[in-house]
């Protein structure tokens, strides 16, 4: 395998700094990618373009990627379906006559909770809660980018302080690699020093109650609430408005139970699918098929039932099913591009080489912080929590016993790392399907959360030296 040692850094940070200072994430993503491909093909700009294109089309080629996309065509129809039976609608009504959602902090606290209290998978609280609380976000004049950060925060993070989910199983996985027995009551134990999860959920949650606004994220909520601008000038919001703001059918009575019923069938039905595809072991199931088979089920199922009510026609069903799949073909693009990005960073050997630039010459005290340090910048340049661990994990787990630190400790900074990157990175896919759910345009959303996540992170380098240090 070729080394390409500080080379393969290039890549990612040109794409996010690109992303950051143009906006345009799409273009700075291929940049990012073709320079990639580039330097591996000997600099040759045309044979890195050339193969750069071929890695796209190799997306396809991958099972799970290849789930991903297609659940995010069945989100935009779901989307279409419940607003256009009149489902969203009625629940907003529904919500609003019981007094569940009625101030900006009880909807933010109804958004974190759905968000949390959903633990199957990471990304199907985000599903759940973005279509459920972005009319509420909308009609208190709540900013979107703030429902972004809510979903983001309660997505990743409390996958991994969870193991009943196929991120525990992989975790759990991880562990078993290092030859440590009983790998599940060792996740189990080191729940408590996974101390940036648990921060990135308790942020959101005191952003919520205390209406706590610092940086970009005032200037959206004084937009929103001064001016009445859900979006700001210029936005490009990653779903098509055709799909985020779709009018309900004239004359059909808003029913919240058009939107209730696709919703608890889809959590229902993961549940089920990842029983069945885990022979048995809901923590051995196959995530992304899984909530790609509840989603599609929640769509026959509204189907049926708005046909029952005389709703809509077959005809109708149809054209709003297409409707709200070309309107996610935005998002698919994005994220083909950053499941690339991923590729080519593996491809050049990104994350061993971050991993490695750290790893020599550090005093005991200071390693569980610098583990959560190094699994931070990989995890951001590289868009992925999972790899940012498969290549962590056999750095990190032999210090436990030649140093002698805390096994919980190294995992938890470990992990912690991992999340940091998948909670804030524009290349992550958690946080592309976070702006997605909440109808945000992307950048937006992570300059916004950055400033938080990025006080998440100091308080965990803090409290890690301390452990470091007195354990």
């Amino acid at each position: 395998m070729t080394e390409f040692g500080a080379l393969s850094v290039l890549p990612p940070v040109l794409a996010l700094g690109l992303a950051i200072k143009t906006r345009q994430v799409y273009v700075s993503l291929f940049v990012g990618i073709w320079l990639g491909w580039t330097i591996m093909s000997g600099w040759n700009p045309i044979v890195g373009f050339a193969q750069s294109v071929e890695a796209l089309v190799g997306v396809f080629a991958d099972r799970g990627q290849t789930l991903i996309l297609l659940l995010t065509a069945l989100i935009g129809a779901l989307l279409t379906f419940t607003q256009y039976s009149g489902g969203t609608r009625g629940f907003m009504e529904w919500v609003s006559r019981r007094g569940f959602a009625t101030t900006p902090r009880a909807a933010g606290v109804m958004a974190w909770l759905i968000g949390f209290v959903i633990f199957v998978e990471a990304n199907i609280g985000v599903f759940v809660s973005g279509p459920v609380s972005r009319p509420l976000f909308d009609r208190l004049r709540v900013s979107r980018e703030k429902l972004a950060y809510i979903l983001d925060s309660t997505a990743a993070a409390k996958a991994t302080i969870l193991p009943v989910n196929s991120w525990g199983a992989y975790i759990i996985g991880l562990i078993a690699a290092q030859e440590i027995e009983n790998p599940l009551r060792t996740m189990v134990m080191a729940i408590p020093m996974n101390l940036y999860a648990l921060l990135a959920i308790g942020f959101a949650l005191a952003v919520v109650v205390t209406q706590w606004d610092i940086g970009p994220m005032r200037r959206a909520e004084r937009r929103v609430r001064d001016e009445g601008k859900i979006l700001r000038d210029g936005a490009r919001p990653l779903v098509s408005s055709d799909v985020l703001m779709l009018e309900p059918k004239p004359d059909v009575p808003a029913r919240a139970i058009n939107m209730i019923l696709p919703v608890l069938a889809i959590i229902v039905s993961v549940l089920i699918a990842l029983i069945m595809t885990g022979d048995g072991n809901m923590m051995n199931g196959d995530g992304s098929l899984s909530v790609f088979w509840a989603v599609a089920v929640a769509l026959l199922l509204a189907g049926v039932s708005y046909g029952a009510q005389r709703i809509m026609t077959l005809g109708e069903v149809t054209d709003m099913f297409m409707r709200g799949v070309g309107g996610m073909v935005p998002i698919m693009v994005l994220l083909m591009l950053a499941f690339v990005m991923g590729d080519t960073c593996r491809a050049l050997g990104t994350g061993p080489f971050v991993a490695g630039a750290a790893e020599a010459g550090v005093p005991r005290g200071v390693i569980p912080a610098a583990l959560f340090l190094v699994g931070a910048a990989t995890s951001f340049s590289t868009g992925t929590s999972w790899g940012t661990w498969a290549i962590m994990f056999p750095v990190a787990m032999p210090m436990v016993e030649v140093i002698g630190l805390p096994t919980g400790l190294v995992i938890g900074a470990v992990l912690g790392g991992g999340i940091f990157g998948d909670h804030c990175s524009p290349i992550s896919d958690s946080t592309i399907i976070s702006s997605m759910a909440a109808g945000t345009d992307h950048i937006d959303h992570v300059r916004t959360q950055l400033p938080y996540a990025l006080m998440a992170a100091a308080v965990t380098v803090a409290a890690y030296l301390v452990l470091g240090f007195t354990l």
